[in-house]
């Protein structure tokens, strides 16, 4: 844990990723969008850079959490981006959920630099990053996944390594498409229960431990009847997963309705305004469609 490390993207997940590796002993240089949003991070140790660029040059590995492949291709990329920072040694990790051809772009420009690239995406949502639960898999040499698997079990709790560069991301898509399916399923069983008469919570607490039994149920189905719609992971994330999940079946010949109709159905609901809530807030399309509140 001698290695300086860099974080870039200090969001609803990266923040909390980052204060586990400083927790850890580590020195940990810190960028993101917005500075005045990181004060907390930058008291518990952050070291403040103005730009990614250097902190990929005071760092020897870096991981990057950020929103949109946009967003992941200037980090890496553009003006002053972590490229223009890299040399021989360095490792640097995505762990932003984007495409995969766009993390083997960035693996190959790396490369010319003598620098090594990773891709990691994550699944737990905010609960997952602040509990250092998260499920990390990743994509990239068995060297560079070895370099990186000491910071990874601090971060996450379940690691595996998928294969080669945009295996990370191709694991990804598949873990999103379940979750589609699945948060579509549990809002529908919420407005099924509330419009039957049923104790929406005491059902939840019932079917939960039977076959209906998950992750989404366990932890946003609870939300929901609270009335809590905040991001764990906002909506218009999901709908930018979505998106490059349909493209990617698209380039290999794959029909995937289900995600295809869940994703309208996000889409919907960021139309009216909740694009920066929570996955959860697919509820409200479905009471829209059925034209009853449980909210």
């Amino acid at each position: 844990m001698e290695k300086k490390i860099g974080f870039v993207g200090l969001g609803v997940m990266g923040k909390s990723m980052a204060a586990h590796l400083i927790d850890s002993g580590c020195t940990l240089y810190a960028y993101s969008r917005t500075k005045s949003k990181c004060a907390d991070i930058i008291e518990k140790g952050a070291i403040w850079c103005d730009t990614p660029r250097e902190v990929a040059e005071n760092s020897d590995i870096i991981f990057t959490i950020v929103g949109f492949p946009k967003d992941v291709r200037e980090v890496y990329l553009g003006k002053d981006g972590l490229a223009e920072g890299a040399s021989k040694g360095k490792i640097f990790c995505d762990m932003t959920t984007t495409e995969p051809s766009l993390d083997i772009e960035i693996g190959n420009e790396l490369e010319k630099k003598g620098a090594a690239m990773c891709d990691a995406p994550v699944s737990g949502g905010d609960s997952g990053a602040r509990n250092a639960t998260l499920s990390i898999m990743a994509g990239g040499s068995d060297e560079v996944f070895e370099s990186l698997l000491p910071y990874f079990n601090i971060m996450g709790k379940s690691i595996t390594h998928m294969g080669a560069l945009g295996a990370g991301q191709h694991t990804k898509m598949a873990n999103q498409i379940v979750i589609a399916g699945t948060m579509c399923g549990v809002s529908e069983a919420l407005v099924y229960g509330a419009k039957a008469g049923l104790d929406t919570e005491k059902m939840v607490q019932t079917i939960s431990k039977g076959a209906a039994g998950c992750w989404t149920l366990d932890n946003l189905a609870p939300r929901v009847l609270k009335g809590d719609l905040e991001p764990g992971f906002m909506v218009e994330h999901f709908i930018k997963d979505m998106k490059i999940a349909l493209d990617e079946a698209e380039k290999m010949n794959l029909v995937l309705p289900s995600l295809a109709l869940t994703k309208q159905l996000y889409q919907a609901i960021k139309a009216q305004g909740m694009g920066r809530n929570g996955t959860q807030a697919l509820v409200k399309a479905i009471e829209v469609l059925s034209n009853t509140e449980i909210l």
